[in-house]
Parts: structure tokens; sequence; C-alpha cells
């Protein structure tokens, strides 16, 4: 499980998001740091059960970086105010299907699919979802899929319809997607809890058809 020291770090950063602070407290924040890898690893182990693809894939593999990079940001401040963890079998960092988790304190969530494809990805999705929208259906409007996800993410869809498309396909709004994301709001305070694992293990698991469905569209 999380430590609630965790989450105090977290939110002592975020009031003194300075390099002064930080390391003054780098010790505080290895700790935060190994405690999100042991939870990480944890979970890892439950979902290779369901996803075998992520076997072997250890949380130091995942876990990502708390420096921010400021170079073309407006907002110079250094640090993250939060632990991203991004598993996926294509590896941190590519762009694909993965499994996402965020550690915030009031701010966490599990969240997975493929965010922002590039444009042949998002192409050879669209395409599969106008082959196969059966079966893209029977995933998202499944009952257990629909118990933690009310709706695809929307960021970014597009007004109109995409080249290739009529504007009056019958599914239209979801090839108007731009991603291809769901993400569930855990409870901090479950995250603390004893079957902390579990919640987001349970989450993930109605992910896994739904980014088999992009790795099979994208054909990886």
């Amino acid at each position: 499980m999380l430590q609630q020291t965790t989450f105090d770090f977290l939110k002592e950063l975020a009031e003194n998001n300075n390099r002064d602070w930080f390391m003054e407290n780098k010790k505080r924040y290895d700790m935060a740091k190994q405690n999100v890898e042991d939870f990480v690893d944890a979970v890892l182990v439950k979902l290779a059960e369901i996803d075998p693809a992520v076997s072997g894939i250890k949380a130091k593999q995942c876990v990502m970086r708390i420096y921010r990079d400021v170079r073309f940001s407006k907002d110079k401040l250094p640090y993250k105010k939060n632990f991203g963890i991004v598993v996926s079998s294509m590896g941190k960092g590519v762009n694909g299907p993965c499994y996402y988790l965020h550690i915030e304190p009031a701010t966490c969530f599990a969240a997975g699919g493929y965010w922002m494809p590039e444009a042949e990805h998002i192409k050879a999705i669209r395409q599969e979802i106008d082959y196969n929208t059966h079966d893209f259906k029977v995933i998202i409007e499944a009952k257990a899929f629909k118990q933690y996800f009310n709706k695809l993410d929307e960021e970014g869809k597009l007004k109109t319809a995409p080249k290739g498309y009529p504007a009056d396909h019958p599914e239209i709004e979801l090839l108007k997607l731009k991603s291809f994301t769901v993400s569930n709001e855990l409870d901090q305070k479950a995250l603390l809890g004893k079957n902390a694992v579990e919640q987001v293990v349970n989450v993930w698991k109605e992910v896994y058809p739904f980014n088999q469905f992009l790795f099979n569209a994208i054909g990886s």
C-alpha cells in the first residue's frame, strides 16, 4: 500500500516547488519514490496475470522522472507535484497503448489506452473501429467496463468528421476522437488501505481488452 508520508511529501513539494527545498528534503523524496516503486511492483505482479505482455517489467522502468522539462514551457517550476507511472510492453516513452497511474494528493486515478496517437496510428485505429465496430463496442459497452469508465475521454476531439469519413457515419463521434483513453478516479484513502493493489488492478483489468484492440489496430 502507499504511505501517508508519500502524499505528505507531494503536498509539501507543491507548496515549495524549488531546488533548495527539494535538496533539503531529498531523503524524503527517495523514501516516497521507493514506496511508489514497491507499490507498483506489487501491482505489476497481479497485472501480469491478466496481461502476460507486461511480465518481467519492473516499477523502476515505469515510474516517470519527477523533474520537469522546462525548456519549452512558460511554467518554470522544476518539479512535478505527482508520481506518474506508465506501464507498457512497448517500453516507457514509447508512443502506444499503455496503463497509467497518477498519484497526487486529492487527484489519484488509474487510466489506460493510447493518448494522442501519431498520424499513421490514429488512421489505423479509426479504420479498425470502422471495420470492426461491433468488436469495439462489445469492449466499451461491457457492464464491467462501464462500471469504471463512463465514456472515452474526449480531449482534443475533432469538431468535424476526419478525412475519409462522411459526417453522417453512424460512429462518427468515435471517429472524431484524437485520443483513445479512459480513466477512473481513485480514492486516496483507499490507496492507503490494505486493498490498494486490487483497486488499481481492477481498473486495469478492464483496460486490458481496450488496449488489445488498439494494439491490434496498429499492428503491434
